[in-house]
């Protein structure tokens, strides 16, 4: 059976709080630990009321005491946002507080819009050119390779393992190049999965820390007792994508009945588009599209992504999702 994680963008729910967010992304953490899924990120992004992960690495430290076996981790950090130091000092610090547990994942976008830029007084543009150097930097100040005048502490030693992520070639050529593992986003960007896959795998050299390519894929995946209740919890995600990609963000709201169906053609046709890998489903159902999924990009690892109105409904279909996939 091909290994399954979870990504958990920490929706906050129409009529909710961030404290309550906070507490459900713990509870699923708990959840996807004892189902069997091998890894639990967070990704990072900022000024958007219905997302509470901006603070990427205390989330993670939250979610680290919550469990105790599953791997935790960025799914990612934007590196732009950011310098290599202090990102190896936090992570550094999260690698001793949860031995052996920690994933940092690496992302060039700035994870919200322009705005963000002036709010962090950084030039996101320009910090984004000098990514494959600061990824270089970052992972010698933990690893000493090479050795560099000023050690992080915490950081230097730590036992973190680093992927790139990315939703275009760019992340696939730098991974192959750096021999890193590399998570595609395709449960938001899906054009450019199996070119990108394909060119990881042709450049791909070796590192002391990965000796093969290492692919891991991401759906929308949501599964529940019926087809119907899957397409209705669904609905909640269906009405965030829409309201993101027409300038509005907000809050995750309430299912909504038969919601696609009242959407204008075009839209219909942007969230099936956008939606090309996702399983939402009864377990039947969703078995069936991960298989397809898996057979298609030949994926190492999927990692699954998709919020629920109500957080139990999240946890149990994660639960109903490695039931149907491991019988």
């Amino acid at each position: 059976m091909t290994p399954l994680s979870v990504l958990d963008l920490i929706p906050v729910r129409e009529g909710g709080s961030v404290s309550e967010a906070l507490t459900s992304a713990a509870s699923l953490a708990r959840a996807a630990e004892a189902a069997g899924y091998k890894r639990f990120w967070v990704a990072e992004h900022h000024g958007m009321d219905g997302i509470a992960g901006g603070a990427t690495a205390v989330t993670l430290a939250h979610i680290g005491h919550a469990t105790s076996t599953i791997r935790i981790g960025a799914g990612g950090i934007m590196l732009p946002n950011h310098n290599p130091f202090v990102i190896a000092e936090q992570f550094g610090t999260l690698d001793a507080l949860f031995p052996g547990r920690i994933d940092l994942g690496l992302g060039r976008a700035p994870g919200a819009d322009s705005r963000i830029g002036q709010a962090l007084r950084k030039d996101l543009m320009r910090a984004s050119e000098y990514f494959p150097q600061d990824v270089v930097e970052l992972r010698a100040l933990v690893t000493g390779d090479p050795e560099l005048a000023l050690r992080a502490t915490p950081g230097f030693g730590a036992a973190l393992e680093f992927w790139i992520l990315g939703s275009s070639l760019f992340g696939a050529s730098l991974a192959a190049a750096l021999g890193m593992p590399y998570a595609f986003a395709s449960h938001f960007a899906p054009d450019h999965l199996d070119a990108a896959i394909k060119l990881y795998r042709e450049r791909f050299t070796p590192s002391p820390a990965l000796g093969k390519p290492h692919v891991m894929a991401a759906m929308t995946v949501l599964t529940a007792e019926s087809d119907a209740e899957a397409t209705l919890l669904a609905s909640s995600l269906d009405q965030s994508f829409v309201a993101l990609r027409t300038g509005n963000p907000g809050r995750l709201k309430p299912p909504i009945p038969g919601y696609r169906e009242s959407l204008p053609p075009h839209t219909q046709a942007m969230l099936e588009h956008v939606r090309q890998a996702s399983a939402v489903g009864a377990p039947a159902t969703v078995r069936a599209a991960i298989g397809r999924f898996v057979e298609r990009t030949g994926a190492d690892e999927i990692i699954v992504a998709g919020a629920t109105y109500d957080p139990a409904a999240r946890e149990h279909s994660l639960a109903l999702t490695m039931e149907a996939l491991a019988g």
